[in-house]
């Protein structure tokens, strides 16, 4: 029974644990923060910052004292053979002895301290470092950026799917009501059939939109789970509302804005560009420097025709040197002057690339505001339309109902109804999309 019980808790907290990780309960910020910590591409440009640390450190490090080790063991299966005036040996002038210098075995270990002591290319590298470094960082505040965009167009999507259905089936509810009611008009004699028809021709249009609109809400919330970095099957419930967002996105004191072009990511990276540019220029022009290294190191030989390089008596003979290491570039054929003199043109493209840059955003903070400022407009006028269509569609069931207006008039007021209430849903997200795009080109995040 004790066991059944400790079973019966560790399946229930699984469960339990299984259930929190695959349900969401999320606002748009909520969404916004939770992608930024979890979105795989968000995560991966957290990754290049930290690789791009570890980079700079393995720049710096090749400058610093380097040490390293090696040993050897040799064994000679034929030793080699010289020849030696035999008189040395006592024998006859003019003839040659065959001898053998050295033990059939040796050993030796040896350990090495060097340094660099002057490198123009490592000056420039340990500055080029720094750079890469701030372009990574400077990525990932792009990705972030585009990230907290993605989730707000994602994010939106969902609501207007989910607002799409509440009308559609609001829609529907009332033309299966006008239809029974029109319907059994015609069975009693008192109404034409084209009336009953016209109404089945609006209700089959409406019931259409609703499963066309049913399955896209399934594809958007999958599209915001893998947006959001969550599983894509992931149960997210979105807590806010679409209309409540629209009015907590209406603020004109961006359309204010101070176009702080140097503030923006996109100046930012040519402005990165540009300096990585200028410091292959340098670093080109180093490579005619000379460079200074020196070095340190000593180990120990042994010999012996067997092996017995592990025994205590085994004699070692010690050794050691110092030198330094001057390379000097004198002649390159010209190779070094047109790497340098490619490095310039380069470098003057960037600086090109900049100055465009620089434009483009002045055209795009233009462009963003002026889209901001009629999104909000037409919120407004869509607003104003809907209500106007909701009098007229009303005003017209109530004439067809008293045998006034025609199942056709009937019918132009409830399409005309029906396209104003998508229009007035598409204006409330493109309110929230355009301010996203105001405030990722500004590079300003206003919560």
């Amino acid at each position: 029974m004790k066991n059944y019980l400790i079973i019966l808790i560790s399946f229930l907290w699984a469960t339990a644990m299984f259930s929190q990780d695959t349900n969401l309960n999320l606002s748009l910020q909520e969404a916004i923060d939770y992608a930024l910590e979890h979105n795989r591409t968000a995560l991966n440009a957290s990754r290049d910052i930290e690789a791009a640390k570890k980079q700079k450190w393995e720049t710096t490090a090749t400058g610093l004292p380097q040490i390293s080790a090696s040993a050897d063991y040799q064994n000679f299966l034929k030793q080699q053979v010289s020849v030696i005036p035999a008189e040395f040996l006592g024998g006859n002038p003019g003839e040659f002895t065959e001898v053998i210098f050295g033990t059939q075995q040796n050993a030796n270990a040896t350990a090495t301290l060097s340094q660099l002591i002057f490198d123009g290319s490592y000056l420039v590298g340990l500055q080029s470092a720094k750079v890469f470094l701030e372009i990574s960082k400077n990525a990932k505040e792009k990705t972030d950026l585009e990230v907290r965009k993605a989730v707000i167009d994602a994010y939106g999507n969902v609501l207007l799917a989910e607002e799409s259905i509440k009308i559609l089936e609001r829609n529907i509810s009332v033309l299966k009501k006008n239809l029974n009611e029109t319907t059994k008009i015609y069975q009693n004699g008192l109404g034409d059939e084209e009336s009953v028809e016209q109404l089945q021709i609006t209700l089959s249009g409406v019931e259409s939109s609703l499963n066309n609109t049913t399955r896209l809400k399934v594809l958007a919330y999958q599209m915001l789970n893998i947006t959001l970095g969550a599983e894509i099957n992931t149960n997210t419930t979105l807590t806010d509302n679409l209309e409540t967002l629209t009015s907590e996105n209406i603020k004109l004191e961006l359309l204010n804005a101070e176009q702080n072009i140097e503030n923006t990511i996109d100046f930012k990276i040519a402005e990165n560009d540009k300096r990585s540019k200028e410091l292959l220029l340098k670093l080109e022009k180093s490579k005619a420097l000379p460079t200074l290294s020196g070095y340190l190191n000593g180990g120990y030989l042994g010999f012996s025709n067997e092996f017995s390089f592990l025994d205590s008596d085994q004699n070692w003979s010690g050794f050691s040197s110092f030198g330094i290491s001057l390379n000097l570039p004198i002649f390159s054929s010209g190779m070094r002057s047109a790497a340098t003199q490619r490095a310039r043109i380069n470098l003057e493209k960037a600086k090109d690339a900049l100055t465009e840059t620089e434009q483009q955003l002045k055209l795009q903070i233009a462009s963003a505001k002026s889209d901001y400022q009629f999104a909000i407009e037409d919120y407004e006028n869509k607003k104003q339309n809907l209500n106007l269509a909701e009098r007229i569609e009303k005003k017209n069931q109530i004439k067809f109902s008293e045998g006034i207006a025609s199942s056709f008039e009937l019918r132009q007021a409830q399409t005309q109804l029906y396209t104003a209430q998508q229009e007035f849903l598409q204006s409330m997200l493109d309110v929230i999309n355009k301010k996203a795009t105001l405030e990722t080109v500004l590079n300003t995040i206003n919560n």
